[in-house]
């Protein structure tokens, strides 16, 4: 409140302050941006940085008498913020995984916001875009990329008929394989673990080839994944193709 009652009547809260109240984490952050009528002529402090706009925010929610720009400005604004890809990769990702915005809105912010500071926001909306929906998917993409290995489809959603098998991380159709990154966080608790066997099983029921990758894996020992992959792919291109329907990543 402090932050509004400095910056004037007409403010809102934007960037990290307003993000953290959709239930994001953004990276920790001591200062409060605070957007005011490009007019308005009021000074940042130690605390509270001002950003004048000529497009102040159409839609504000407020809890109490404390207003917050909606939930794509205020990604959208935090991520011009920070200077990390990864960062910014997993800001957006968060937000788009858990629904608090959509893709769309994302676009439509980066389009009619300002261009300074919205470099890395072009390239993770990308990213979230061909299905990215984590920063340790981010860096898989990134690793296939510079390996310059066929690009696959991310979380897309495999079907046997009407009957959904699963949501995988990455996904070549062509030669029916997945691949996984499995997290230790997700993993250290038993039935997290039991759930990770039970998906495995039933992709490879459907005659799916499943690589797993650990983040520790991909940081270590990129050139013996892709050599997996690679593998892997010539193995899947020389039977004939699954009887399986692909769907895209959910937006």
């Amino acid at each position: 409140m402090a932050a509004l009652l400095h910056a004037g009547p007409r403010s809102v809260i934007t960037g990290s302050a307003a993000v953290r109240r959709c239930g994001i984490r953004p990276p920790t952050s001591a200062t409060v941006d605070v957007l005011v009528p490009a007019e308005v002529r009021r000074q940042s402090t130690s605390y509270v940085r001002v950003r004048r706009s000529g497009r102040m925010p159409s839609q504000i929610r407020a809890t109490g008498q404390i207003r917050f720009a909606a939930p794509a400005r205020a990604v959208a604004d935090a991520a011009r913020a920070l200077t990390s890809l990864r960062d910014v990769r997993a800001l957006v990702s968060d937000a788009v995984q858990k629904r608090v915005c959509s893709i769309k809105a994302l676009w439509t912010e980066l389009d009619e916001g300002p261009v300074p500071g919205s470099g890395l926001l072009r390239r993770a909306l990308a990213e979230v875009t061909d299905g990215i929906r984590s920063v340790t998917e981010g860096d898989l993409r990134l690793l296939l990329k510079r390996a310059r290995v066929p690009t696959p489809m991310f979380n897309a959603r495999l079907y046997d008929g009407d009957l959904l098998i699963a949501v995988v991380d990455c996904w070549w159709p062509d030669a029916g394989v997945a691949g996984e990154v499995d997290s230790r966080e997700y993993h250290y608790r038993a039935d997290d673990w039991q759930r990770t066997i039970r998906r495995h099983d039933r992709l490879v029921a459907h005659g799916i080839l499943v690589l797993h990758f650990t983040p520790q894996r991909m940081k270590e020992e990129p050139e013996e994944i892709v050599r997996e992959i690679l593998a892997a792919l010539t193995q899947g291109a020389a039977r004939p193709p699954l009887a399986l329907k692909t769907l895209p990543a959910e937006a």
